[in-house]
């Protein structure tokens, strides 16, 4: 692994972890609507530019209303819902729910695309549902936290449909264009949710604002440069495994941005999340030994 791959794997970490921070910032101003749209326009147009100066080739017509369900499942649900969660769910803890959706993935890969699914998923699924029923324990307002979880793990589901089907399109496309392609169409789609968005930006605090622009700039657009950059470099599952990293990130940027300090038991319920997670990893370890 040399050092391009190091910074490219520590950009996303950080970024991405960064994001649940940001998100619950910029909800000091904007609802979760506004706040989707405004991080989805502003990485809309900075892709934009990206596409004309590099030439990028525009998708085929008969693959616009799959890529526009793929926009609305990817980026338009997931980051609303995971906004809505966050109005009562730290930002630490929202990073450790959305890192179940490996076990998502296996789960709907096996249901819809047969794909086998060994002991160490099924394993890693009952832990990670013991995570995170502690983690919702661990809160001093378990009743409005088990909403927010709700919406988060609805969030990390809609991310997972998204992952598990695209293959066919990355393939055509390539990583960068078919991600651009369905932020642009998650940004039509979000724009039916943005009527008062004007009376928002002159209410919202400078910081609210300058959140959003961060979201759609940095978590948004950046980091999937680097994403697609590993993914060309060393493969798709060499690229996910280094997101096990980005709750570790996310708590300490909570602490530091937003003060925000996770209880014992958010931390035990954690680590049993992040242990269920990592049985996915074991488990594509021994189906690749097997296939070589």
């Amino acid at each position: 692994m040399n050092y391009r791959i190091i910074v490219a794997n520590a950009t996303i970490i950080l970024l991405w972890g960064s994001a649940f921070a940001g998100i619950r910032y910029g909800l000091s101003g904007y609802s979760p609507e506004h706040l989707s749209f405004l991080r989805l326009l502003i990485g809309a147009v900075g892709l934009m530019v990206y596409a004309a100066a590099t030439r990028m080739r525009l998708p085929e017509l008969k693959d616009l209303p799959v890529i526009f369900v793929f926009g609305l499942l990817g980026f338009a649900v997931y980051q609303t819902w995971l906004s809505y969660g966050e109005q009562t769910v730290d930002a630490g803890t929202a990073s450790l729910l959305v890192s179940t959706s490996p076990i998502m993935i296996g789960i709907l890969g096996k249901l819809f695309l047969k794909e086998k699914t060994g002991k160490w998923y099924w394993i890693g699924a009952a832990i990670c549902s013991g995570g995170v029923f502690l983690i919702s324990a661990g809160s001093s307002r378990p009743l409005e936290a088990g909403m927010g979880i709700i919406w988060i793990l609805g969030a990390s589901l809609s991310e997972s449909i998204y992952f598990v089907f695209q293959k066919r399109y990355l393939d055509k496309y390539g990583a960068l264009p078919f991600t651009a392609y369905t932020i642009w169409a998650a940004t039509i789609i979000m724009a039916f949710f943005s009527p008062g968005i004007g009376m928002a930006l002159n209410q919202a605090s400078v910081g609210a604002t300058l959140s959003a622009v961060y979201l759609g700039v940095f978590p948004t657009v950046i980091a999937y440069f680097a994403l697609a950059y590993i993914t060309k470099k060393t493969g798709a599952s060499e690229a996910a495994s280094s997101l096990y990293l980005t709750p570790a990130a996310s708590f300490l940027i909570a602490w530091v941005w937003l003060g925000e300090t996770p209880t014992t038991m958010t931390i035990i319920g954690g680590f049993i999340t992040l242990a269920g997670v990592s049985f996915t990893f074991l488990e594509d370890r021994n189906r690749g030994k097997h296939l070589n």
